[in-house]
């Protein structure tokens, strides 16, 4: 069977990652958390006092830099390391949050992550969410996906996950977060967010994570099909 490679973009909180991991357990392939890997070099600049706007530091950073996925065997996670250690909650939390638009958006590091997700997706079979994974990363993926969520639904829903984790945000505050990242991330001129000319829209505000996993993994399904019957025919 062929495999083919699922691009998932979409505006922070949308729930495209909790989707795309669904997915691709559906399908076998596997999983790249692009925003996970950028909020790794962005707890990486936090902790060893990094500026972004400094090009010799946020090159000479990145060279230190090396992020991991592992999977938990146990829990059935799939887990962001950095440089050996398993930083999956802390990248997760609200001042990470605050700073990570604002250095994915540094070219250097643009640069040095596309290339290590470019890397990875060599031998397709996988699913992987971001920003511009089907603009930038994998422009001749199968499968592309543009996902949004109502931006009050958003906020809500990145609510819950903070609170999963411990953390009491208020939802005023979170949705001024995620209006600003927005705004960061659409308006960059390194690899800004934008829907791809031939990527499928999909508003979630309603729909169930099942539906929307259901969706997906049948349109990856009806492109492997096509795959596979070009393959035939040639």
């Amino acid at each position: 069977m062929p495999k083919i490679i699922v691009a998932i973009d979409g505006y922070s909180s949308c729930g495209k990652s909790t989707t795309a991991k669904q997915v691709a357990k559906q399908l076998n392939y596997a999983y790249i958390d692009t925003g996970a890997m950028y909020r790794a070099v962005t707890l990486f600049f936090i902790q060893n006092h990094i500026s972004a706007s400094n090009p010799k530091e946020v090159q000479k950073a990145l060279h230190d830099i090396h992020i991991s996925f592992r999977r938990d065997k146990i829990k059935g996670t799939n887990d962001t390391y950095l440089n050996g250690l398993n930083v999956e909650n802390e990248i997760r939390k609200m001042y990470v949050s605050e700073q990570v638009s604002t250095v994915s958006a540094v070219a250097e590091v643009r640069h040095a992550l596309v290339a290590q997700q470019q890397r990875m997706g060599k031998t397709r079979g996988i699913v992987m969410d971001g920003r511009d994974i089907g603009t930038v990363v994998f422009p001749q993926a199968e499968l592309k996906i543009f996902m949004t969520a109502d931006p009050i639904i958003r906020a809500q829903r990145r609510q819950a996950e903070l609170l999963e984790k411990g953390e009491l945000i208020g939802l005023q505050e979170i949705a001024e977060n995620l209006k600003m990242r927005d705004h960061i991330d659409t308006t960059r001129t390194e690899s800004p967010l934008r829907q791809a000319d031939d990527a499928i829209y999909i508003d979630n505000s309603l729909m169930t994570l099942d539906e929307q996993v259901e969706m997906v993994v049948r349109l990856a399904d009806e492109q492997i099909g096509l795959v596979l019957r070009g393959r035939e025919t040639e």
